[in-house]
């Protein structure tokens, strides 16, 4: 299966950020995948399968849990890919950055009131 059509599913995806936070058993990430996309238990390891079939997760066990984590090297690979489109967005938001600082900078200076006028 291709990376972008493993990252093409939501709750693939979802699944990739719990486990960037951190090792998960199954059973926390079925719980919280269940939870938010109202899916079953099968449906969730269905999904872990997937992604530990394509290397985005790998799986240990520590004896009845099954302990899933990020395996980086498929989001390397597509880093590498999209390289090439960076000069597409790399200097609008370089751009944006720059603006969003100054932003800050204009809120965090004290205002002058401008002087009392006479009448």
């Amino acid at each position: 299966m291709h990376a972008f059509d493993v990252l093409g599913d939501p709750v693939r995806r979802r699944i990739l950020e719990i486990l960037a936070e951190g090792e998960h058993a199954s059973g926390a990430v079925v719980e919280i995948i269940s939870k938010e996309f109202g899916i079953t238990q099968s449906a969730v390891s269905q999904q872990l399968k997937v992604l530990r079939e394509s290397g985005f997760a790998t799986v240990r066990a520590e004896g009845t849990r099954r302990l899933y984590a990020v395996d980086a090297r498929p989001l390397a690979a597509i880093d590498t890919w999209l390289e090439q489109f960076r000069r597409f967005w790399g200097p609008p938001l370089d751009a944006l950055a720059t603006e969003i600082a100054r932003g800050k900078r204009a809120r965090t200076t004290p205002v002058k009131s401008a002087p009392a006028r006479r009448r």
